[in-house]
């Protein structure tokens, strides 16, 4: 009897069903429906693991190093190794994930048309339009980033694009992508698709070069330094959109290294360019970007944070989505956690993670050096989640990072923390993370009333800069002036002082 030629997916909880060819990769498929790959499909990792309930699907050499027999006796299966070969009933996690938006109110000059602003992130994307007379919020749109499934972090992108030739694909995907929201936002409000007239898109330096075809060899290689950084500026027709061809998308140009212009946004957002005293901004995530300055000088650098922040290269991390333990703290003496959904608990996002680690010191389970104290190579924090010491030391290498970066930006401005009059903490991960529990930690060592959760500075950035004047001789160019990128990776004593901030302190702040 011959092969069938197509294949039924269906997915559990949510009874969708799919039909694709027989052979589709189901890291193809599975993308699609909030599955991620965080390791490129490279079957590095256990991220996007499912639970495969009916029907054949073939076992290879990398899901055996990675699932226990036991697991793989029960239909545990890594998506990104296995490709259509049978029907089957599959059951998913649901990844209902909060993408960080944003309502701020800002001050602006009135003009014609409508506006688009875009916060390109490395995991998510989200697009806001406006309408450029009084500033209001007509319709807004968020999804995941599509060029996802070839990697959670900004070096597997690279690497897929610069190694393995994908940068056309990596742009074209997104460009595509970014065009689809566009157009959903059009229909959405009910206006006419011609009156769309200027679209500013932000991003890390990766998703600037990216978009805009540009060269990511250099970023590849030390000293991950690109001469490409500027504005960069096309029309709709050269995109392919469906707006007016005269509508004029501009990418915002980067700062320096990987410091992107989601932080030269975060800094329009902030107004930290024009105070006197001097404030910082931290944008946590698999990059984290650093900003330390005032109207004088602004010093700005990135460290790679790694992707403990947003779940991945945990056992069992995941994002903030449905399912995930998102706080743990004691109640009564008692370990408690909160689950995303009021839910089963499925796995571990960014904030609960620091939040367990905090909690572990507290108690004396986990020790300054990030040891377990009495020798056990896991904590169950609710069940079946589990804290692994190899987990700790993933959340040490990010949080080092950071710590050492900020460190050393206040150390070139001859200034301590005690000088640092407000740190605003960018993205959804410092949107959310408790900031006792970042202090206990030591990945922000300032106390709690000096640290404020600023939301989604990118996105409101994007917006501002939409009511700024055009080029680079315009405010852009103005904040690029003022601003010098600090290159911690060819600082010597950069590695003394990630190091030093890799341990747990043996006390907070009062």
């Amino acid at each position: 009897m011959p092969e069938k030629s197509t294949h039924r997916v269906t997915l559990r909880p949510v009874q969708t069903e799919l039909t694709a060819p027989a052979g589709t990769a189901l890291r193809d498929l599975l993308f699609a429906q909030g599955v991620e790959f965080p390791c490129g499909g490279q079957g590095r990792c256990r991220g996007c693991r499912v639970h495969v309930l009916e029907g054949q699907v073939s076992v290879n050499d990398a899901q055996r190093d990675r699932l226990s027999a036991e697991e793989l006796a029960q239909g545990w299966r890594l998506a990104c190794q296995c490709a259509l070969e049978d029907d089957l009933v599959i059951e998913l996690r649901q990844w209902d994930a909060a993408i960080l938006v944003d309502e701020s109110p800002f001050a602006f000059h009135p003009r014609p048309g409508l506006g688009v602003a875009v916060d390109l992130g490395t995991t998510t994307l989200v697009a806001q339009l406006l309408e450029l007379s009084t500033g209001r919020v007509l319709a807004v749109r968020t999804a995941l980033n599509s060029q996802a499934r070839f990697g959670a972090d900004v070096m597997s992108r690279v690497d897929f694009g610069a190694a393995k030739g994908g940068e056309q694909q990596l742009r074209d995907l997104i460009r595509q992508q970014i065009g689809s929201l566009i157009e959903q936002l059009v229909f959405a409000s009910h206006v006419p698709q011609d009156e769309v007239t200027d679209v500013v898109v932000v991003g890390n330096t990766v998703m600037h070069h990216l978009f805009c075809g540009l060269d990511i060899e250099p970023l590849s290689r030390y000293p991950f330094e690109s001469e490409q950084l500027g504005l960069q500026t096309f029309h709709a027709s050269d995109l392919g959109w469906r707006v007016s061809h005269q509508a004029r998308i501009r990418f915002l140009p980067c700062l320096g290294g990987f410091v992107g212009s989601d932080l030269l946004a975060g800094i329009l957002a902030t107004n930290l360019s024009e105070r006197d005293e001097l404030n910082g901004l931290v944008d946590l995530g698999t990059n984290g970007e650093i900003v330390i300055g005032n109207r004088q000088h602004i010093l700005c650098a990135s460290t790679a944070a790694g992707p403990a922040f947003e779940g991945a290269r945990i056992s069992m991390g995941m994002r903030a989505a449905t399912g995930a333990i998102s706080e743990v703290r004691l109640e009564d003496h008692t370990l408690s956690c909160r689950v995303l959904g009021n839910v089963e608990p499925q796995g571990l996002c960014g904030s609960g993670l620091v939040d367990a680690v905090a909690v572990g010191l507290e108690l004396g389970r986990i020790q300054p050096s990030g040891r377990f104290a009495d020798g056990v190579s896991n904590w169950e924090l609710a069940a079946p989640v589990v804290l692994t010491q190899s987990d700790i030391r993933e959340l040490q290498l990010a949080k080092g990072a950071i710590a050492a970066g900020i460190r050393m930006l206040l150390n070139r401005f001859g200034s301590s923390a005690s000088e640092l009059k407000k740190l605003y903490l960018a993205g959804a991960f410092g949107n959310y993370i408790n900031r006792a529990s970042a202090q206990r930690i030591g990945l922000i060592n300032f106390p709690s009333d000096r640290v404020e959760a600023a939301g989604n500075t990118a996105l409101l950035g994007a917006k501002l800069a939409l009511f700024l004047p055009e080029g680079e001789d315009g405010s852009f160019a103005n904040l690029r002036q003022r601003t010098e990128h600090v290159a911690l990776n060819a600082d010597q004593s950069f590695q003394d002082t990630f190091v030093e901030e890799m341990g747990f302190p043996q006390s907070t702040y009062a």
